[in-house]
């Protein structure tokens, strides 16, 4: 769910799921079919917006490679000869202050980011200046829910939720100010009158 998340649109979503953070335990595992999912794309993915964008995320593919993250799928190099392809692109051992964990990339990259404890997770999580959307799972929903609360995060699914166009949508920090949908979304439209007496 999370590759496929990054995935479409080629990535060019501005809630896609960029960092997957995974328990040590299970991190190995996690790489392993990371990468299984993004090969299922081969060459079926589509393209990107244009030559810029092409080589910005091609930039950042190669800038977490000099970075020390290891490429389990993917690349910089165009799996077609014409036209502005992306391989689906999976790093791991990506480390939180790696360029490709702290901007966004806008192109079918996912980085997978290890973690031990609770807090840890939390930390890394909130440690970007973005927060437009992410997810939890967790085998304890209210475990889920409970985390997903203390995230810096505008919009949190859990346990594979979907996306609801009644909630309202927005981020936190530089991921904008302001909602959109849902009843938040209306009252941007709204003018509000005070009177005094």
């Amino acid at each position: 769910v999370g590759v496929a998340n990054v995935m479409g649109n080629s990535g060019q979503t501005c809630s896609a799921w960029t960092r997957m953070l995974v328990h040590t335990s299970r991190y190995d595992e996690a790489v392993e079919l990371a990468a299984e999912a993004a090969a299922k794309y081969g060459d079926r993915i589509g393209p990107l917006v244009n030559a810029k964008q092409h080589a910005r995320v091609r930039g950042y593919i190669e800038k977490g490679v000099a970075e020390g993250a290891r490429l389990v799928a993917g690349g910089p190099e165009s799996p077609r000869e014409q036209g502005y392809f992306v391989s689906p692109t999976v790093f791991a051992d990506v480390t939180p202050e790696m360029t490709i964990a702290q901007e966004e990339i806008f192109g079918p990259v996912v980085s997978l980011i290890r973690y031990e404890d609770e807090d840890d997770a939390l930390r890394i999580a909130n440690g970007t200046v973005y927060g437009l959307a992410g997810a939890v799972w967790a085998g304890d929903e209210a475990e889920a829910v409970a985390f997903a609360r203390r995230m810096d995060t505008g919009q949190v699914d859990i346990n594979g939720g979907r996306f609801n166009p009644l909630a309202p949508f927005g981020g936190y920090k530089q991921s904008g100010v302001g909602r959109e949908l849902g009843s938040h979304g209306l009252a941007e439209y709204l003018q509000t009158k005070s009177l005094q007496f």
